[in-house]
């Protein structure tokens, strides 16, 4: 399809779109929460669905669609019926309707994945490879780079090529290749590649030369290893979600002018007016799209082209992702028309190739269910991070993994093959610049980081701007500039993710210590390993036991990080190598199967917070909270533990946890159990033996005593100096003049004892 035929095709669709809307804008996005920047925003517009399966190989025209409502955000164009479908290899796709009919399932959808992604090489993440961005500290705002499109800016082409070369080189290796295929837990590789890469633009232009010789080689390796490699387009132009991993952040304002006092320092906001300019201009106070960029469109329809072009013949490769992660306020039907456009271009030129695509945030039967019904190879990619979940109990973070479970069957279900393409044992916000170079979203961390010594930089010495230094604090003129949280390097330290406490039960700690632990667990106490490596089984067992697999986020990371590098978990035995079917993982998810956990209020918390709570609990569910401002006392508290548990079994599936605003807590059900229950790691329980000051006298005394009685006893028998003045003594004669005494201590020296030197 050429660029001009497309375009046109384009302004028809936008046309047709504008006639049946009553609305005056092109596209009008749904507005949705942006609370959390990566919590999956839920879209409420229902997605139309053929009424007849386009699977039914008896006809190959499926049926009429009904038209949607014109208010609908996600109405499509009703089927036409001059469309008769374009024939491919291996079925035939109509695309009045998005479906496809007439498959032969010629490569069906078996193996499931078992991955890693090569996240921070292609495309720059200050927070993966820190030591490259080192040297921007300090710096005003004529010289910051903060991602892969402004390093290749401050830089320029001949430097930042300079520098992009000497990283390509060491940040993946054929020795980590083959590491991972020695694993026996890898059997593909998502690589991150960027849209610049294949059709450079602005500060990309001579900066990134010679990056697809490096994707060359890593192809290559990756066959010869045995490794399917997943090609991930991770950004766009103009930014799809305004993340760093888009290659520009978008949404972006110099503050300096207003932080003169108390000290004069360089600083930025960034998260509160975030944007994506992708597919056209956001308007953030409407909140939708005033124009669209139907030219942006096309560049990445471009891409998917030259990229095909270079690798469809190639055994590597999997398939394609022409998009990652479009943020939750793209127009779903422009997304979708983009989704299909390209999936057409792949199967033309790459008719075996996996064709898979980003939920936008919106992992819902409503959004997705339908669309593409009947077209092989295609499957739909989630990213389920704990990261940003609020601080809670090991159990919390348990539960929440296994509940995954339920949502990507229904999905599975509803749309078709489902694959997790992120994920990572991380179950806090402390990896440093984790939401940005010298950023954090507003309120994060939630809890206090464990700070460890930087890394030396993985590239070599000659890095500018390593090793970081160590007299600096974090807030020091030095080391700016400042975004609106706080993440960075201090006197030489780095934050990372916290460790977990080992539970002590005696104390009554019940699994609560995490409210109070520090973020590095004191000397006996770190159960980082023990949680690690079962909150790892039950991802593993949730998102390949139902879903069609996973590729972990991320391969490796600059700092010791093992929460996000599969390498170091793998070394710290959290996730375990060779076969990931076996018992351990398939049942580890048992217990909150079984339902073996119960959500419930914490009877420490406060009576107005506790009905805040539950208010929130039944609006959601569409009842009136009115009747519990009557409860007080245990009837309070009881009809909340009703309240809270029947809402988190309800949706946890959906990512809800048992918090409620921090008036709940997951406690264990009580049940008897058999006498392996406990030998599953759940968890090592410390029993710290405390006793009372009674206790630890009486001890003592009797100690002394028991002590006593028998020094003398040894000493009565082979010491005759000792034995004749115990003997000889008047205030003793009463005990010592006894048979008893005698008869124990008295017949050896009485005897003529000669076993001993008496003079000594």
């Amino acid at each position: 399809m050429t660029a001009s035929s497309l375009r046109r095709a384009w302004a028809l669709f936008a046309l047709l779109t504008a006639t049946i809307s009553s609305s005056t804008t092109l596209i009008h996005a749904k507005k949705v929460s942006d609370s959390d920047a990566a919590a999956p925003a839920q879209e409420e517009a229902q997605s139309p669905k053929p009424t007849a399966s386009p699977d039914d190989l008896t006809s190959d025209i499926p049926d009429v669609t009904e038209d949607a409502s014109p208010d609908d955000d996600t109405a499509t164009l009703s089927y036409d019926p001059t469309d008769l479908g374009r024939e491919f290899k291996h079925f035939k796709a109509f695309s009045s309707n998005h479906t496809c009919a007439s498959d032969t399932h010629a490569l069906p959808f078996n193996n499931q994945i078992r991955g890693v992604n090569l996240g921070g090489w292609m495309v720059l993440e200050p927070w993966i490879t820190p030591s490259l961005f080192y040297q921007f500290l300090g710096r005003d705002e004529t010289a910051v780079a903060m991602d892969h499109y402004s390093f290749c800016q401050v830089l320029g082409p001949e430097e930042g090529n300079k520098q992009l070369r000497r990283h390509w080189e060491s940040w993946v290796t054929e020795d980590i290749v083959r590491e991972l295929k020695d694993s026996g837990a890898v059997n593909s590789l998502r690589v991150p590649v960027g849209d610049f890469m294949f059709q450079p633009y602005g500060p990309y232009v001579g900066c990134t030369d010679g990056a697809l010789d490096y994707l060359d080689q890593l192809l290559d390796w990756a066959h010869s290893y045995g490794l399917s490699v997943l090609l991930d387009v991770h950004t766009q132009k103009d930014s799809q979600n305004g993340f760093d991993n888009s290659g520009q952040t978008m949404g972006f304002s110099w503050t300096s002018g207003l932080s003169t006092y108390p000290r004069d320092l360089t600083t930025f906001q960034h998260w509160p007016i975030r944007s994506a300019n992708w597919m056209g201009v956001f308007d953030p106070v409407a909140i939708n799209y005033t124009t669209i960029n139907y030219d942006n469109i096309q560049h990445s329809l471009d891409v998917i082209g030259r990229l095909l072009e270079r690798y469809a013949g190639h055994p590597a490769v999997l398939g394609v992702e022409p998009v990652n992660e479009p943020w939750e306020l793209t127009p779903l039907e422009l997304l979708k028309q983009f989704y299909w456009d390209a999936y057409l271009m792949v199967k033309e030129k790459a008719p075996y190739w996996k064709f898979i695509m980003h939920d936008s945030f919106r992992f819902t039967p409503e959004t997705w269910g339908g669309f593409m019904k009947g077209c092989p190879d295609r499957a739909l990619d989630t990213h389920i991070y704990q990261a940003w979940m609020d601080p809670a109990s090991r159990l919390t973070f348990y539960n929440n993994a296994c509940a995954q479970k339920k949502q990507i069957a229904l999905m599975e279900r509803e749309f078709g093959p489902v694959i997790v393409g992120e994920w990572s044992l991380a179950t806090d916000n402390c990896a440093m610049w984790l939401n940005g170079f010298n950023d954090n979203l507003p309120g994060f961390p939630r809890s206090p980081c464990k700070y460890i010594p930087c890394s030396a930089p993985y590239m070599g010495t000659d890095q500018p701007g390593t090793p970081v230094d160590i007299g600096k604090p974090v807030q020091d003129e030095f080391q700016g500039p400042y975004g609106t949280g706080m993440s960075g390097p201090s006197f030489g330290l780095c934050p990372v993710d916290r460790d977990w406490m080992t539970e002590r039960y005696n104390r009554g700690e019940g699994g609560m210590s995490w409210m109070s632990s520090p973020p590095e667990a004191p000397r006996g106490r770190d159960g980082t390993d023990e949680v690690m490596s079962m909150l790892a089984l039950k991802k593993i067992s949730a998102f390949s036991g139902i879903g069609h697999g996973f590729y972990f986020w991320n391969f490796r990371t600059d700092l010791y990080n093992p929460q996000w590098s599969y390498m170091l978990a793998l070394e710290r035995g959290w996730i375990p190598k060779g076969n990931l079917n076996d018992d351990r993982i398939v049942n580890s998810c048992h217990r909150e199967d079984e339902g073996a956990f119960v959500c419930e209020s914490n009877r420490d918390a406060p009576e107005d917070s506790l009905r805040a709570g539950m208010s929130y609990a039944l609006s959601q569910e569409g009842k009136d909270p009115g009747y519990i401002y009557d409860l007080h006392g245990n009837d309070l508290y009881d009809e909340a533990d009703t309240i809270f548990n029947e809402f988190w079994d309800a949706h946890r599936a959906q990512g809800a946890t048992c918090d409620f605003g921090g008036v709940a807590t997951l406690a264990e059900t009580n049940k008897t159990h058999s006498e392996d229950y406990y030998t599953d790691d759940y968890y090592n329980v410390v029993e710290v033996n405390t006793f009372p000051l009674w206790k630890i006298i009486t001890l003592t005394v009797a100690g002394v005593l028991v002590g006593s009685f028998a020094g003398f006893a040894l000493a009565m028998r082979f010491s005759p100096k000792f034995n004749r003045t115990v003997r000889s003594s008047a205030m003793l004669r009463p005990m010592t003049s006894s048979r008893v005494f005698r008869k124990s201590f008295g017949n050896p020296i009485e005897l003529g004892y000669t076993g001993l030197d008496i003079d000594n």
